[in-house]
């Protein structure tokens, strides 16, 4: 399984102090999802409404709530996002590329928020989307 980061790295974690990358990878697989996604987020990112973005820097404002409330309300606001795209595209694609615009747009409002938004917005995609990557970049691969 891979990670799939919005740079289009491979992902890694230290194991004795050393840093270790998962399986290999095709880096070119992992930078044309990424170029694909960024291209769909572009669209995305002029669709989505200051309101939503404003609601949900609101919620991550709020100390009081847990992480994860925090991720049911990011979860919350890509769905209704979702519901707008056109059928034509996979719901799964949509989400991830919305829940990365919607990263991007907060962090962007709030800055002081982005280490909240970004724990935020993985923890939204490994529960809800982690399958969906794993398909698409072994349908990449193949």
């Amino acid at each position: 399984e891979v990670e799939l980061q919005t740079d289009g790295n491979r992902s890694g974690h230290l194991q004795n102090g050393e840093l270790v990358f998962g399986p290999e990878v095709n880096e070119e697989v992992i930078r044309i999802i990424a170029a694909q996604l960024a291209e769909i987020g572009d669209q995305f990112d002029k669709e989505i409404k200051a309101r939503v973005v404003n609601d949900l820097v609101q919620h991550f404002l709020n100390e009081n709530l847990s992480g994860e409330e925090i991720t049911r309300r990011m979860s919350e606001a890509v769905e209704g996002l979702a519901r707008a795209i056109p059928s034509d595209m996979e719901r799964e694609r949509a989400m991830l590329v919305l829940a990365m615009v919607l990263t991007k747009k907060i962090a962007n409002t709030m800055p002081s928020l982005l280490q909240r938004v970004f724990r935020t917005t993985v923890n939204y995609i490994n529960q809800q989307l982690h399958n969906y990557i794993v398909r698409m970049v072994s349908a990449v691969k193949q």
